[in-house]
């Protein structure tokens, strides 16, 4: 099925890969952020450019929309700082109040909304708390933490049990693509420190930090699989894991990094 998608957060770093993939799928796309995504698209791509946590504006944009099939929501409000704004109450309504300012104009007879996507990550498994129990599976428990995940996704079940659509609820680890001013996207972030040393003629050091082995997910990969859970029974009212399948640590990869981004690789150089 090829339908009419609305991207919310689009000029994330998930919401750019989402755009791009449904739309160079077929899809008719809306994309919704406050500033424009940076991409070309094979596919025609409409914007609107609006505050997400402004009801009234979101509402007065959404409320002409017709014929939005599906939603894919990947905005996250986050704090200064980032780590204290993930124990913010405050913070967790504000993701809450997002979700709901653009579902709930889209509930009428203009649209025929039939799924809805949300992404979740690696909190909802309480890693920001506690050491990880491995596997993370997704038919464990509920992590028992206060978190905007169990807000949005509480929410979801309800109006979608209401409503009639269905959801689906992807938690990848690190998420890095090509967005560009997106402030969650660490690979713009490597290329321009790796920029800054070529100019100044520094070796390209790996700045520092325990070792640890983790995850990343290419955000090409998760456009995909947003399009693949839009409408495959399999993904219906379902949480998912997604990573590209494989684990690494930052010293170990460091070289092969330098080497993509045309750098002289160096010895650790700790900020």
């Amino acid at each position: 099925m090829v339908g009419k998608v609305l991207v919310v957060g689009a000029s994330g770093v998930v919401g750019t890969s989402a755009v791009a993939a449904f739309a160079n799928s077929g899809w008719e796309v809306v994309s919704l952020s406050r500033r424009k995504p940076d991409l070309r698209p094979s596919g025609s791509v409409v914007h609107i450019s609006v505050d997400l946590t402004d009801k009234n504006a979101v509402h007065t944009e959404l409320a002409s929309l017709g014929g939005i099939t599906h939603v894919v929501f990947a905005a996250v409000s986050e704090a200064p700082g980032l780590i204290s704004g993930w124990f913010d109450r405050d913070r967790m309504q504000i993701n809450l109040e997002m979700l709901q300012n653009c579902l709930e104009p889209l509930f009428n007879k203009r649209n025929f909304l039939t799924h809805v996507s949300i992404m979740q990550g690696t909190k909802a498994y309480g890693l920001h708390i506690h050491p990880l129990d491995i596997p993370a599976r997704e038919r464990s428990p509920r992590d028992p933490h206060e978190n905007f995940y169990w807000l949005q996704q509480d929410y979801l079940r309800e109006r979608s049990i209401e409503k009639g659509f269905r959801f689906t609820i992807l938690r990848p680890p690190m998420v890095m693509g090509g967005a560009y001013g997106a402030v969650m996207n660490v690979a713009p972030v490597l290329g321009a420190f790796a920029a800054i040393c070529r100019e100044e003629g520094i070796p390209f050091g790996f700045p520092g930090g325990a070792a640890y082995v983790t995850e990343a997910l290419d955000a090409r990969l998760l456009g995909e699989a947003l399009v693949w859970a839009a409408d495959a029974p399999q993904a219906q009212n379902q949480v998912f894991n997604i990573t590209n399948g494989d684990v690494f640590e930052w010293r170990s990869v460091w070289p092969a990094i330098a080497d993509a981004l045309g750098a002289e690789a160096g010895p650790d150089a700790p900020c």
